[in-house]
């Protein structure tokens, strides 16, 4: 039987990877990564130093495959996301069955916790669902991007007896008029935090967490809103790519 490990490997950091992704590292002779189509992708030298480090002995290999482009869908955002899935689903059903033999053990590394805003697990489900690749999975978890920008900014993730919430900024923008308590916010394109200036809230903000490039902002929403749509503009300008998160949290007396 084939053997598939999906293995969290923190935001950024190499130093975030747990014991158990290292182990985890060390059981695997083949690794997926996914090339997005950046002309410089930091994320994949981030990801082939990983292994280099942690890895012992050399009998391994990486193969890199260009991820398929995930395409707005104009009837709609679930439209979009399971045409991009049945996408991926065929791409991993053939990396599986041309570079993992039976016996083997093959590795996707991911980002963050395989749990969170990731969809490699749903793939892994559906390739077993279309019925022509066997195998079997295990996931490690790692630490997350959410987990990464509270330790830099240090804060607690939650209040003492108030519940914090995560979302993307697609979900966030149709909120607009809300109450905001504690919302962590990912997966934001489109400076979603700038709607609720108004509101009394502070956000704790963080790009490239984890990594050289990293970029720390918080404060009063009101007060630094428009700095951080301009840094993370230049940013983002810059290195073609960006990944950040924040935390929006009302403020206190």
């Amino acid at each position: 039987m084939k053997k598939i490990l999906v293995i969290g490997i923190g935001a950024g950091n190499p130093e975030q990877i747990t014991v158990q992704a290292i182990k985890a590292l060390n059981r695997a002779k083949v690794f997926f990564i996914l090339d997005k189509g950046y002309a410089d992708d930091d994320l994949l030298r981030l990801r082939r130093e990983i292994c280099e480090r942690y890895i012992e002995g050399e009998d391994y290999r990486l193969v890199q495959v260009r991820d398929p482009r995930r395409e707005d869908d104009p009837r709609s955002y679930q439209s979009g996301i399971e045409h991009w899935h049945e996408q991926r689903a065929a791409l991993f059903e053939q990396l599986i069955a041309d570079e993992v033999q039976d016996g083997e053990t093959g590795g996707f590394l991911v980002w963050g916790d395989p749990a969170l805003y990731d969809s490699t697990l749903r793939i892994l489900d559906r390739v077993l669902a279309r019925g022509r690749e066997f195998f079997e999975y295990e996931v490690i978890p790692g630490i997350t991007s959410v987990q990464a920008l509270v330790a830099r900014h240090r804060v607690p993730l939650n209040r003492i007896g108030e519940p914090i919430r995560i979302t993307t900024g697609r979900r966030l923008a149709q909120e607009q008029g809300g109450d905001i308590d504690n919302v962590v916010v990912m997966l934001d394109a489109h400076c979603t935090f700038e709607r609720f200036v108004e509101q009394d809230l502070h956000i704790y903000w963080g790009a490239y967490l984890g990594t050289a490039d990293e970029i720390l902002i918080s404060g009063s929403l009101k007060e630094v809103s428009e700095r951080i749509k301009e840094v993370r503009a230049a940013a983002r300008a810059e290195k073609g790519w960006i990944m950040d998160t924040y935390l929006l949290r009302r403020a206190v007396d």
